[in-house]
């Protein structure tokens, strides 16, 4: 086909405003992608319907599908009056009529038709529900908010909708959160109601409190529409069905057929269910540049608390402002907030110059929830609060947080709804209650510091002396230690030459041959031994004058004096003895028959 099929379906989808592209392609499907039949289709010209040129514009003609009945209401009327127009028609009574056609939760009973945004000859479906209900009984049902539990691959969503919802308009919103069309959808879960699509969650006969639902993609509708969309754009002459269909085994992978039937998403700025803070502020710096530009704020990527430790808990003249900026993707401001008033030249230096700028997307409950806890521990619930009670419409926003006598706290909070120069006066504002405030911080710390500085040398004296004394003390026992060492040393040595000294004293004992008796006939000899001063006695023994001079002196030594230390003296002529043979007799060293003899000390 020489033209584009997609631009086909984007004309159409322009000039009709059917935002489902699903029903977009059946429409073209049926005209055989004739534009203009496929217009006329959806929106037949004043030839074409019946009625239509003996009605002016203050009427709308709406077709009933099922029976081929015309009604014509006054646009100015509610649906109400529908209702009540259909029961007289086609007698089906207002408590039973289940409408397909009309807006779905914004056709109130009190609506009028000209606020639903309905075309010209209009084509709407009329069912009779399978029992009939009392109006309070209805009325409970539309005031009901129905919760819906809906498994997608291994990910879970609970949605809580009105009653006055349609299964169309929840389908559209799954669209949203799983990447799935509308048209590849297949569901599991709901009931069997004929015109499903069209029909308001108060009339499908949902599970209370929790209905569950399950859906996947149809992958085989997704293969089918991509190989017709392959053929149909192909302006080769060589190409065909047969040679696409003969290649099935080489599909592209499931998000590449994707990317070929829907029009590109915008990534949101932060996953759904993230788990590790770090890694989602980490993630949302990245995202925010790309969707952004370069000419954005430098997002800090890690948790609050290391954002606060970084900014607000270091020393005074190192401190700087916490910009905590918040977004939420579906406040009609943000684009404007994030590409206008972020990407100034003039807020962009003043964040830089004196914030610290940590990000964090609202848009989902659970990342919601992650940054209340973070807020809440770092700074309190009164702060948690605080952004908690921010609306979505006041979204995105920046909060200030600065270090105030001694607290870590939300200076203010700027909404999303305000202007360059509102913005950048509020940054200024903070900037200089902050320079205030630091100035004041950093003056308390130098007297701090100098009072910490005077007792720390204080202690640090006080711990010199400590030593001196410690050291002192301790050379006085090691002194007295030694000196007691050295009394143990000399009273051993002396215990030892005492007993040396008495071993040489016993042995000398025991060598001194035996006293002669008084009235012993043979020859004795006399010795008298005068002792050393201080001594002024004397001692006196008998020897026989055969006996040795050696039998002399160990007497003199069993009595304490041994030659080692003593000299034995002889009076005349005078002579040291010990110096003489040991083995000469008294007799013949001339000391009988009595001779004194002297001792001195060596």
């Amino acid at each position: 086909m020489a033209e584009n099929r997609e631009e086909i379906l984007a004309n159409f989808q322009g000039i009709t405003n059917i935002e489902d592209v699903a029903e977009a392609i059946l429409h073209l499907d049926e005209c055989n992608w004739d534009l203009l039949a496929a217009i006329n289709r959806v929106m037949p010209q004043d030839g074409n319907s019946h009625n239509s040129r003996s009605h002016n514009s203050a009427t709308h003609d709406v077709e009933m599908i099922d029976e081929d009945i015309s009604v014509i209401t006054p646009k100015t009327h509610p649906p109400g009056d529908l209702k009540r127009r259909l029961e007289a028609v086609c007698g089906v009574p207002v408590c039973r009529q289940q409408i397909a056609g009309l807006g779905g939760s914004q056709a109130t009973s009190s609506t009028s038709l000209a606020t639903l945004g309905l075309q010209r000859n209009a084509v709407i479906r009329l069912k009779s529900a399978n029992q009939q209900m009392a109006d309070d009984e209805v009325a409970e049902r539309l005031t009901t908010t129905y919760v819906l539990r809906v498994k997608h691959d291994e990910k879970e969503y609970i949605l809580k909708y009105p009653g006055t919802k349609t299964v169309q308009e929840v389908k559209n919103d799954i669209y949203s959160f799983t990447d799935v069309p509308v048209r590849h959808q297949v569901w599991t879960g709901w009931p069997p109601v004929m015109g499903l699509d069209d029909t308001v969650l108060a009339m499908v006969g949902l599970d209370l409190p929790q209905h569950d639902l399950t859906v996947r993609r149809d992958l085989a509708n997704v293969r089918k529409e991509y190989k017709r969309i392959i053929v149909d754009s192909s302006d080769s002459d060589n190409s065909s069905v047969e040679e696409i269909e003969d290649t099935g085994d080489n599909f592209p992978a499931e998000d590449d057929m994707f990317d070929l039937v829907q029009p590109e998403r915008i990534m949101p700025l932060m996953s759904q269910n993230v788990e590790d803070e770090a890694l989602g502020c980490i993630e949302f710096a990245h995202r925010f540049r790309a969707r952004y530009g370069p000419n954005t704020p430098n997002f800090f990527e890690g948790t609050l608390q290391d954002a606060i430790k970084e900014s607000c808990l270091k020393p005074a003249k190192e401190r700087k402002l916490l910009g905590v900026y918040l977004h939420h993707e579906q406040s009609v401001l943000s684009n404007v907030f994030c590409a206008q008033l972020l990407g100034c030249d003039t807020v962009l230096q003043t964040l830089a110059a004196n914030f610290l700028v940590y990000g964090w997307d609202l848009t989902h409950p659970h990342n919601t929830n992650i940054l209340l806890n973070s807020i809440a521990n770092a700074l309190g619930p009164v702060a948690s609060m605080t952004i908690r009670s921010i609306p979505v419409d006041r979204l995105p926003a920046l909060l200030i947080i600065m270090r105030m006598r001694s607290n870590t706290e939300i200076y203010s909070v700027i909404n999303g709804n305000v202007g360059v120069s509102e913005l950048v006066g509020g940054l200024v504002e903070a900037i200089e209650r902050f320079a205030t405030q630091r100035e004041e911080d950093a003056r308390l710390e130098r007297e701090r510091d100098a009072r910490q500085r005077v007792k720390r040398e204080q202690d640090e004296a006080y711990q010199r002396s400590l030593e001196a004394d410690r050291a002192k003390e301790e050379f006085k026992k090691q002194q007295e230690l030694e000196i007691k060492q050295e009394l143990e040393r000399a009273e051993s040595e002396r215990l030892i030459e005492e007993a040396r000294k008495e071993e040489l004293r016993a042995g000398a004992e025991a060598r001194v041959p035996q006293e002669p008796d008084e009235k012993e006939s043979a020859e004795v000899s006399r010795i008298r031994v005068r002792l050393p001063p201080p001594h002024h006695d004397s001692l006196e023994r008998r020897f026989y004058a055969t006996d040795t001079l050696a039998a002399l002196l160990d007497f003199l030594a069993s009595k304490g004096y041994p030659q080692e230390n003593y000299k034995v003296i002889s009076s005349w002529p005078r002579r040291d003895l010990t110096l003489e043979s040991h083995s000469s007799t008294l007799k013949a060293l001339k000391l009988y028959p009595q001779e004194t003899i002297m001792l001195e000390e060596r």
